[in-house]
Formats: structure tokens, C-alpha cells, sequence
């Protein structure tokens, strides 16, 4: 058997989008079936337990452990505010000497232990929202936890991105596919919105990004030895590296989406075209993702009300298998991001270096490299 489908990302004008927004902890869905909801529609609520805060109080008073219950002015359950009164020694003869002690934070005393001398408030739980994300309405409720939002309109996925969920007007701003994103490009008018580039990401254009206050940035490609120093110094930490597993959550100033890979890699003629079409509508983006098990990609949805406003570009990706000649894409380390062609595909599974035995393939690099990987870490890339 010398043929195998790989997924590749998907790049379409026009196709059914389903998310599911979770809450975290179970709680409550202010959203029904039916409902029509918008990016920031609040579609779920609940409340995460905050952790309890321990106070050694005996040892801050002066006093034995057993004596804790004799000179605290509230029980256990109370209510506490911040300022309260929480406990109060006698003194010397009943008046003099005495000490007081203050709540330092507002809660519930929970816990009161004559043993330790030490007593617990847990601060008020945690309100966690869950936003629809996108403008589509509700396809299904998920009793306690969220729902499934359906909407239709542009879907464009990426090989890599940082950073999470954000909205914002689309702005091409380069010339072609294979012109980068300088600082140049980006001006006081894209702020909160999202700017779409050609090949590459200048470092100079992501600080001019972060003081402009754009909401996100979609090119081909960037070096990644730039990301990573733009990444330490916004999070001041010089030690910081790329995450393997996901990425999504880092606090950054906006979403950066990467359609192609790292390096000076144009964008797709497809894509960019497609872009191009959707300049000015609203997007949805997401730059959270997983490369291992559970493959999460970084995206762009657009809704749109109706195919008529879509481009005339052919629509969601099929299936493909893999031959030779086949132009795939590498997703993985040690040559994630690389773009080649099959060159052959063994019948025979083989040894790849971490030892595993896998059914694998030959890749041409565009270097002219010959590279032998297994054919999980590779996805085809549509020939339009």
C-alpha cells in the first residue's frame, strides 16, 4: 500500500464552521438553541473557587495555638471584609497590651484550627465568562458547560501562531504574496484591526504593531529567531523559547498567525487572494496551537451571511492522497515548516531516529535536501 491521506490546512471561501465554547468548571448557559449571538455575546458563566489564603494568627498575636478560639471575634462561615476586626487579645489585667489583628483580605473564614494556630480565608470565587467568538447562532446547548455555535462564511487555518482570541477589521496591506510586512505598512488606521501581510514579518513591523494596538497580524512566514526575541522582551523574560506543546495563551499585545511556515515563505496566491476579497469584514482569530496529539490549528473565520458574498474561489479542501510529486508541507520538528515534494514512498514501515517503527516517506526539500520522515509529520498543500 504506497498511498496514505494527510490532512492538510484548510483554505476556504466559503464553508460550515462549528466551535464549541466550554466553560472551564460547570455553570451556567445564558444562550438556547436557536439563539443568534455575536463575538462577544456571553454565551456561558460560572465561577472558579479561589484559593484559600492561610494566616498564622497564634504566631502573629503572640498567643498558644489552643488559645486561638478564645480571642477571635468571628466564627467559622463568617463573612470577612478587608479591615475587619478578626481577633483581639485581653492584655495585661483585661485592658492594657492588648493586640489586634485585621483582616487583610475580604472572604469566607473557612478554616479555624486550635492546632496550627492558623486560620484560612477563601476571597470570593472567580467570574469566568465564555464569549460566542464568532457571529453565527447557537446549533446546540451543552447543559452546565456551553454550547456549539454554527456559522458559515471564510475559514483560513495557519501552520503556527501565538497568542488568543481576538477580533478585528481586515487590512491587507502588502502589494503580493511575496512582499513583507515591514513597519511601513502599519499605521495609526489599523489599530484593533487585523493586518494581513506577504512572505515575511519584519521585527521592526511586530513592535510597530504593539504601538499601534493592532488586534492581530496574518503573513506567510517569519524568521524564528525574530519571534522569539520579540516574545522574550514583551514578556521580559530573556530565557523564553516557543512553545512545542501549544501556544494560545502567551500575553502578548496581538494574535500572530503564520499561514506557511518560518522563514521568508510567501503566502499562498489563494490565500492572499482570498484575503484580498475580504478586506474590511470583520474576522474572528484564534492563534492557538497544537502540533502533537489532538492537532489544534490557528485560524481566521469571517462570517458571511451568504455564499454570494464569498469569493468565487472553489471552496473547502478535499481529501487528498499522497504520491509522488505531491507538494507537501513538514509539521514537525526538525524540519517543521519546510516545503517539499514526495519523492518516494516506501511500502515498508522503517526506523525512524526516535526509534519507532512508522510507515514514513522521502521528501525533496525546495533546498533540493532528501529527508525521510514519517508521513504523520507531513500535511499536502492544495494545487490551485
Amino acid at each position: 500500500m504506497s498511498t496514505a491521506y494527510t490532512p492538510g490546512l484548510k483554505v476556504s471561501s466559503y464553508t460550515h464552521i462549528e466551535k464549541e465554547r466550554r466553560l472551564p468548571v460547570k455553570g451556567r448557559v445564558l444562550v438556547k438553541e436557536g439563539d443568534a449571538v455575536w463575538p462577544d455575546t456571553v454565551v456561558a458563566r460560572a465561577e472558579l473557587p479561589s484559593p484559600m489564603q492561610t494566616i498564622r494568627l497564634a504566631a502573629q498575636l503572640g498567643i498558644e495555638p489552643s488559645a486561638l478560639p478564645t480571642v477571635l471575634k468571628m466564627k467559622q462561615g463568617d463573612q470577612v471584609q478587608k479591615g475587619d476586626l478578626l481577633a483581639e487579645t485581653r492584655g495585661l489585667f483585661g485592658r492594657f497590651f492588648r493586640s489586634r489583628f485585621y483582616s487583610p483580605l475580604s472572604g469566607t473564614l473557612e478554616l479555624i484550627s486550635p492546632t496550627t494556630g492558623n486560620i484560612g480565608i477563601r476571597p470570593p470565587p472567580l467570574p469566568v465568562e465564555q464569549r460566542a467568538y464568532v457571529r453565527g447562532h447557537v446549533l446546540r446547548v451543552l447543559p452546565q458547560e456551553g454550547v456549539v455555535i454554527h456559522c458559515t462564511g471564510a475559514l483560513v487555518q495557519g501552520i503556527f501562531g501565538v497568542g488568543g482570541e481576538r477580533l478585528g477589521t481586515l487590512h491587507v496591506v502588502t502589494s503580493g504574496p511575496d512582499s513583507p510586512l515591514t513597519e511601513h505598512h502599519i499605521h495609526e488606521k489599523h489599530q484593533g484591526g487585523v493586518v494581513v501581510g506577504g512572505s515575511l514579518v519584519t521585527p521592526e513591523a511586530l513592535r510597530k504593531a504593539a504601538e499601534m494596538g493592532v488586534a492581530g497580524i496574518v503573513c506567510g512566514g517569519i524568521v524564528d529567531t525574530d519571534l522569539i526575541a520579540f516574545l522574550a522582551d514583551t514578556l521580559n523574560d530573556p530565557n523564553y523559547d516557543i512553545g512545542v506543546a501549544i501556544t494560545g495563551q502567551e500575553p502578548i499585545p496581538f494574535t500572530l498567525i503564520l499561514t506557511e511556515g518560518f522563514g521568508p515563505i510567501p503566502m499562498a496566491e489563494r490565500t492572499f487572494r482570498l484575503f484580498c476579497h475580504l478586506e474590511g469584514q470583520q474576522a474572528s482569530i484564534n492563534g492557538a496551537t497544537q502540533i502533537r496529539a489532538g492537532v489544534l490549528r490557528p485560524e481566521v473565520i469571517v462570517p458571511l451571511d451568504s455564499h454570494e458574498d464569498s469569493s468565487p474561489e472553489a471552496d473547502t479542501q478535499p481529501t487528498q492522497a499522497l504520491a509522488v510529486g505531491t507538494p507537501i508541507r513538514l509539521i514537525r520538528a526538525p524540519y517543521f515548516g519546510a516545503i517539499g515534494e514526495v519523492a518516494e514512498l516506501p511500502t515498508a514501515p522503517e526506523p525512524v531516529e526516535s526509534g519507532a517503527v512508522v510507515r514514513v516517506l522521502r521528501a525533496k526539500l525546495a533546498d533540493g535536501r532528501v529527508v525521510t520522515v514519517p508521513r504523520a509529520n507531513v500535511e499536502i498543500i492544495e494545487v490551485v
